[in-house]
């Protein structure tokens, strides 16, 4: 079969378009007539070409979480692939979902593995997702790895929604403070200024610095802003080579507070995906070839690649995670007893949710923190200019006095 994309009038005369399946135009236009639409046009569309189309956009998180969960359980009922696919094009609603999963299935029908097909829409399918996809492919349990991908989506979505919704407040609270420190700056600081400027007094030391800080970004702003967005294009295309990611990645892991929460997601992410995999009878060395896959930070990518390496010598993955020195201590400790138990998965799934847990603690105390925080350093900033200003007058004051 193959994609076409159709353009048609429903029985309220409304134009609609999208994508239909079928080997011929006319079995397609045939398919759109037993729909109850009139196409007026029908032209048939490779995925590569959709996949351009398609570049800047994909399937929403939620949506994702959804086809996953869905896509398993049709598969878990005896469905192939092919067909499970057919039927999920059928059930989205949402346009973009159809139109990835119209592409995918064409290229699983062309001969390509499921996630040789997800990877022509990379932004929909992120590299953990087709990692864990080619696992279960590879070890026959596919249903069962989707399954267990859905709950992981659901779970880091939770998460997700939860810290943006913590964090609502405190943006809200500093693009605010923000424009009102800008306002007085730009508006309320200029005119004071050519009333003291009049009155030629000796002007206190906060009140002479307010109006340099002003003057000064009345005529710099111009070109601050052109060294932020050229910093920030440079950084960009520095971080595009892995000797500079690396070094940052490894910067990044220094630092007390923010490398330990970047830890923490790495190592529940890899442990979630060897807990999947292993769970779904993946060999183990697989498993960490696609764990290595899911890493974010480079440095701890470099981690599980030497992992790989001592296991395949036949060192086990206890002492090999713990050679590297980059996974924190508890989850080593885990996984040893999971190897002597032979409960490798529970123990695995369970050191995942400890640093899942640990990751939401830690986030929690930071939000908390951060709100009365903001709260004083944007009111200290205003409490400073306003002082700068009032000084002066309250100075004209006394003097009149």
């Amino acid at each position: 079969m193959e994609a076409f994309r159709y353009e048609a009038l429903d029985a309220d005369g409304r134009t609609v378009s999208g994508i239909v399946q079928a080997d011929t135009p006319r079995q397609a236009r045939a398919q759109l007539r037993a729909q109850g639409l009139l196409p007026s046009a029908v032209d048939a569309v490779r995925a590569r070409e959709r996949a351009r189309e398609l570049w800047a956009r994909g399937i929403s998180s939620n949506e994702l979480s959804l086809v996953t969960r869905q896509l398993a359980t049709l598969l878990a009922s005896g469905l192939t692939v092919e067909q499970s696919l057919s039927a999920l094009i059928e059930e989205a609603t949402a346009p973009i979902t159809r139109e990835v999963l119209s592409g995918v299935k064409t290229e699983v029908t062309a001969g390509l593995s499921l996630a040789g097909a997800l990877g022509s829409y990379d932004k929909s399918f992120p590299d953990f997702y087709r990692a864990l996809v080619h696992g279960g492919e590879e070890s026959g349990a596919l249903p069962t790895v989707l399954q267990h991908l859905a709950d992981y989506l659901d779970a880091r979505q939770a998460l997700k929604q939860k810290t943006s919704l913590a964090l609502l407040y405190p943006v809200l609270v500093t693009l605010v403070a923000i424009g009102i420190v800008t306002g007085l700056l730009a508006f309320v600081v200029p005119q004071i200024v050519q009333v003291f400027q009049q009155s030629r007094q000796n002007l206190p030391l906060l009140t002479r610095a307010l109006i340099a800080l002003s003057g000064a970004l009345q005529v710099a702003w111009p070109f601050l802003a052109l060294a932020a967005v050229g910093a920030a294009v440079a950084a960009r295309l520095a971080l595009r080579r892995d000797a500079v990611r690396r070094s940052w990645h490894g910067a990044l892991l220094r630092l007390p507070w923010l490398g330990t929460l970047i830890r923490g997601v790495n190592t529940s992410r890899f442990a979630s995906t060897l807990a999947i995999l292993v769970g779904g009878g993946v060999p183990l060395l697989s498993a960490l070839n696609s764990g290595a896959r899911v890493m974010t930070n480079l440095v701890m990518r470099d981690a599980v690649e030497s992992v790989i390496d001592r296991v395949r010598e036949g060192e086990s993955l206890a002492r090999a995670l713990g050679a590297t020195r980059a996974f924190p201590p508890l989850t080593v400790h885990l996984v040893a007893s999971g190897e002597l138990s032979g409960k490798l998965e529970q123990m695995l799934q369970r050191a995942a949710r400890l640093e899942t847990e640990a990751l939401e603690r830690r986030l929690a105390v930071f939000l908390t923190l951060l709100e009365p925080v903001m709260i004083l350093v944007m009111g200290g900033i205003v409490l400073l200019i306003v002082l700068a200003i009032l000084l002066p007058i309250i100075q004209i004051n006394q003097l009149v006095r």
